[in-house]
């Protein structure tokens, strides 16, 4: 649509191989998703055609796809990370905690004693 109206032409009229991207960049199927976010990535577009075996179209790849795709993933590792850093540094954790609300008390005592 930008190609269309930003050069003014008629959209009635306007073949789509006249304004589409010449070999275009696919990724196959096959490959890693990690390899195809690294692709659009590195050579900086939003949107990645997918192709089979065959160079036919299965899907077209979109970095929010990866978002959708991954966030719950990573919100689990992210959780398995602190709880295992937590669990692992417990002690550490209880006495860090124990320092912050003595200081919180006693700031509130001061307080209200001034």
């Amino acid at each position: 649509m930008n190609k269309i109206v930003g050069k003014e032409l008629d959209a009635r009229a306007t073949l789509v191989k006249d304004i589409m991207t010449a070999n275009p960049r696919v990724a196959n199927e096959t490959d890693d998703l990690i390899d195809w976010l690294r692709i659009m990535s590195n050579e900086r577009f939003r949107r990645l055609p997918v192709v089979d075996e065959n160079g036919h179209i299965k899907a077209v790849f979109t970095q929010g796809d990866f978002v959708s795709y991954t966030w719950p993933d990573l919100m689990y590792q992210v959780r398995s990370l602190a709880t295992a850093t937590v669990s692992k540094n417990w002690a550490t954790f209880l006495i860090g905690g124990g320092i912050a609300l003595y200081s919180l008390v006693m700031v509130a005592v001061v307080k209200t004693l001034s």
